[in-house]
């Protein structure tokens, strides 16, 4: 297990990591068809796959692509059809940013997840979507999405990461690696919404070759102790890589991230940016690091980590650094924190705004940044959404001792009558 000594878990609540007696592949307890019904989107999609437990429940889709030469399977069924894809690129990426032993348990248990390979030339206009829920108590899941996008492909994914309980106790584990070919495009969505005490960790690797580019976003909303790591190398000249970070956390919940930007050749770009929003006595923790090899001239990077605090309560941490071993680069990186801006919060005051709701309305404005982003409008509504979500759920967690599970199916709000127009008053700023 991680010590406190160790640089990759400084500032890190190492009594929050709780391995407990969770077992992997439980028995669930939420019927298929309610899973496929909750697995719903706001958006539309050209393939989806839903998961309880690590136990598939459904790929539809699958077939359709298939004419096009796009390989999109369960670990399963990717174990028997394309075998020669796994054993080239699963989990061939290291992991060093400090849950190596993470990383030894996911390989031990991964059984669940996609793998989506996209030939040259591909393009897929519209996303592909897989859903991991963890379903009842005591549970472990170990999800996986393995993309690989050969030269000129271009590919959308969105991964969903929910709990069917909200208060249930849980451990996930989850991998994501990203091969993207010359001249190749991929974007991963990644929307983590785990019960209040579960324990998560979810790794990230990219590795982007001559003039592709990689978009990732994570979104962090649930669990009680969500660490993730994400590692991009760019291999090939013109390899751009864009990262981005959004989470929103109240009562002690503690968000940990750990990155790295790795310029291994010149004439390479990426950019860090992670926005987190603290309440009650959460906390955020971020170490990043630029890291530029000898040989890498022409090196373009950015590293910036913002942090807004809604209570004075609510502790954030940032470390970026640089590693720089080239002279002709332009690196830049940085990280604020503060709380609400006091004028902007009594102009929504004198406009009727209780101070709650208002603080909840400057924090969701304050992720249009991120959000803005995206290319594909309809999935940034979806972020909106369920950001507005957690907002909700946070004010009715303070106003009745309670935490509803305002999330019936992804990207649709089923709740109180007041929690639905609080959404709405968000989604109205961000319009």
């Amino acid at each position: 297990m991680p010590k406190r000594n160790e640089e990759d878990w400084r500032f890190a609540t190492l009594d929050a990591i709780h391995l407990g007696n969770f077992q992997p592949g439980g028995m669930g307890q939420t019927s298929p068809e309610k899973l496929l019904k909750r697995s719903a989107t706001p958006f539309p999609y050209a393939a989806r796959a839903v998961f309880s437990n690590d136990r598939l429940i459904q790929v539809e889709g699958g077939e359709e692509l298939a004419k096009q030469g796009v390989v999109f399977e369960s670990l399963g069924g990717a174990l028997k059809k394309h075998p020669q894809l796994l054993q080239k690129y699963f989990m061939a990426h290291p992991v060093d940013l400090g849950a190596q032993k993470f990383a030894a348990l996911h390989a031990a248990n991964a059984e669940a997840g996609v793998l989506i390979y996209v030939p040259k030339n591909v393009e897929l206009k519209v996303p592909l979507v897989s859903f991991h829920w963890l379903d009842g108590d005591e549970s472990a899941v170990f999800p996986h999405t393995l993309i690989v996008a050969e030269e000129n492909a271009k590919v959308t994914v969105v991964d969903y990461l929910g709990s069917t309980q909200m208060e249930g106790k849980g451990l996930a584990c989850g991998v994501s690696d990203l091969i993207v070919g010359p001249g190749a495009k991929v974007d991963l969505i990644c929307f983590q919404r785990w019960g209040s005490k579960v324990t998560s960790f979810q790794l990230n690797s990219t590795r982007v070759e001559k003039d592709g580019e990689a978009r990732s976003l994570f979104v962090n909303l649930g669990a009680a102790y969500a660490r993730q790591e994400s590692r991009s190398t760019m291999v090939g000249s013109g390899a751009r890589s864009e990262m981005l970070g959004l989470s929103v956390g109240n009562d002690r919940q503690e968000f940990d991230q750990r990155t790295l930007q790795c310029h291994d050749v010149p004439n390479t770009w990426s950019d860090l940016l992670y926005k987190n929003a603290l309440d009650d006595r959460s906390k955020s923790i971020f170490k990043g690091l630029i890291r530029v090899a000898p040989g890498a001239a022409k090196t373009d990077a950015y590293q910036n980590n913002r942090n807004l605090l809604l209570n004075p309560e609510a502790e954030a941490d940032s470390m970026p650094g640089l590693e720089i071993l080239n002279d002709d680069v332009r690196c830049t990186h940085g990280a604020t924190t503060g709380q609400i801006d006091r004028d902007q919060l009594f102009y929504l005051m004198a406009r009727g705004i209780n101070p709650r709701t208002g603080a909840q309305l400057l924090a969701h404005g304050f992720f249009e940044e991120v959000i803005a982003r995206l290319p594909d409008k309809k999935i940034g509504e979806a972020v909106r959404t369920l950001v507005a979500e957690k907002f909700a759920s946070m004010k009715t967690q303070k106003g009745q001792g309670e935490q509803p599970s305002s999330v019936k199916r992804f990207g649709k709000i089923s709740s109180s009558e007041d929690e639905i127009l609080d959404v709405r008053a968000l989604q109205g700023l961000a319009n």
